[in-house]
């Protein structure tokens, strides 16, 4: 919406409180899979990458969409995935990436992160271009990573859906 432009009906809707529930409605409308895990947090898979959709903060307006790369890699790649990682966060302003190890010590896992502070609220169509903006952005690095790092032919997506599909 420019400078000088008449706001439409949906962006001069009244913002409203960030839930779980209007994360899953938008989900609904969109016929997007998605699952709950355990702690509650919303999750599916975005070509062969897992996305979370996770309200932190107090009072749990923050929404933070935290992608992970459908691979790892060894842990003789850190020093150019860091190098990496840090050329793109300088250059963009979203999503942040980062590494660290996986936790079974198998290798290195690649996320991209978008957060958001809405404690004000947001109407529908901004929830919406946040959603959007943490998965377009998570595609594009993870689409980068796949450039720098083919995968080896017949690797299959390593992340399954959380929770199942809706």
């Amino acid at each position: 919406m420019g400078f000088f432009t008449k706001p439409t009906d949906a962006a001069a809707a009244a913002p409203t409180p960030l839930t779980r529930e209007r994360l899953e409605a938008l989900m609904t409308r969109r016929e997007w899979y998605f699952g709950v895990d355990d702690d509650g947090d919303l999750g599916g898979v975005w070509d062969d990458n897992t996305f979370y959709f996770l309200l932190v903060g107090e009072p749990r307006a923050i929404l933070q969409i935290r992608g992970r790369w459908s691979r790892t890699l060894p842990e003789t790649e850190l020093e150019p995935l860091t190098a990496l990682l840090n050329e793109w966060n300088v250059a963009r302003i979203w999503p942040k990436v980062f590494v660290r190890p996986e936790d079974d010590g198998s290798g290195l896992v690649v996320y991209a992160e978008v957060a958001t502070d809405l404690r004000s609220g947001a109407n529908d169509e901004q929830l919406e271009r946040v959603v959007d903006c943490g998965l377009a952005t998570g595609l594009s690095f993870f689409e980068a990573l796949d450039e720098r790092y083919p995968a080896p032919e017949g690797t299959p997506g390593a992340d399954v859906p959380v929770g199942g599909a809706r």
